[in-house]
């Protein structure tokens, strides 16, 4: 019995850019996607810039089922980096104190409402 193997692949690309001047004051964008995809999955590849600003670059890969694999995005030109796969807590010691203090205010008033205080 022979065993049939099926070997696909397919690419598209898509962009635009757009631009305006209103009283001196000229702004403009412009985004490019790319998408490629063969048995093992696909990957999605995005860069958009506003003018002035850094270029922001986002990849996308899914698996042959559609499922996310990996997220990244970054941001070239300037000193700013975000990372999809990754959450990290950026407040400050004095915020958190903030935040505390105005937790504990909260459930005292909820206590005191309640009888509790």
């Amino acid at each position: 019995m022979s065993q049939f193997t099926s070997s696909y692949s397919s690419q598209s690309y898509s962009s635009y850019s757009s631009s305006s001047t209103s009283g001196g004051q000229t702004t403009g964008s412009a985004y490019a996607q790319q998408s490629q995809t063969d048995p093992s999955g696909t990957k999605v590849q995005t860069k958009s810039q506003n003018l002035g600003e850094p270029v922001v670059s986002e990849t996308r890969q899914y698996d042959a089922q559609g499922r996310p694999v990996l997220e990244s995005s970054t941001a070239s030109g300037g000193d700013r980096r975000i990372e999809g796969a990754r959450v990290e807590d950026v407040t400050d010691e004095k915020d958190n104190e903030a935040a505390r203090r105005y937790q504990e205010r909260i459930e005292d008033e909820y206590a005191k409402r309640e009888g509790g205080a």
